[in-house]
């Protein structure tokens, strides 16, 4: 089913950019797209950062993706996650989704917590990564990963240049950094619909 597909890709990129900050370094500013299906609103996906006095970096990703069919919603997927790093490490992870009508929870610390980069696409990675943990299921999840070198693409305040990296995995998922590792953009088709991110604010 469609909802499942995007449920999995949703999750399945990290930023991939040999250049990003890694978590030890001073949080991006805030990230926020809008989704769009086949042309039409589809949801948003946020990530926001917060930095403790102490240097602990809390990091949340919030989606939300709705279609209706005049007053009745025929797709719904929400997620909601919040990683807690210090001194570059990531120590727990707590997580809650909605789809398909169920409620699944993740709540990771401590030597329950794989040591693996988080999909949750701000921060970067080696760019040879092979696996990483999905924060939905809480599970290692495995990847493949291409640099197709750099392009301009549009945003809601103009055109960015940015890295094109192509995963693959469940499905093929191109996404887009700018030049300071920022994740600026995502495209991917689901079932013959055409999924695209555009960066709201840069």
């Amino acid at each position: 089913m469609l909802i499942r597909t995007l449920a999995v890709v949703l999750l399945l990129f990290p930023a991939l950019w040999a250049g990003v900050p890694d978590a030890k370094a001073n949080p991006a500013r805030d990230i926020v797209f809008d989704v769009y299906r086949n042309g039409s609103a589809f949801g948003e996906h946020a990530v926001s950062f917060d930095e403790d006095a102490d240097g602990t970096l809390r990091v949340r990703t919030d989606i939300e993706l709705r279609v209706g069919l005049g007053p009745i919603t025929v797709f719904h997927y929400e997620h909601d996650a919040v990683e807690v790093w210090r001194d570059g490490e990531l120590v727990s992870l707590s997580a809650q989704t909605v789809k398909d009508g169920e409620r699944e929870r993740v709540a990771l610390s401590g030597a329950e917590l794989p040591e693996l980069p988080p999909s949750s696409h701000w921060r970067g990675y080696d760019p040879e990564v092979s696996t990483i943990l999905n924060t939905e299921t809480g599970e290692p999840m495995p990847v493949r990963v291409s640099d197709l070198g750099l392009e301009t693409i549009e945003t809601a305040a103009g055109p960015v240049e940015a890295r094109r990296i192509r995963m693959a995995g469940t499905l093929t998922v191109d996404l887009w950094y700018d030049r300071d590792g920022r994740w600026v953009g995502c495209e991917f088709e689901a079932r013959g619909q055409t999924i695209r991110y555009v960066l709201r604010n840069v």
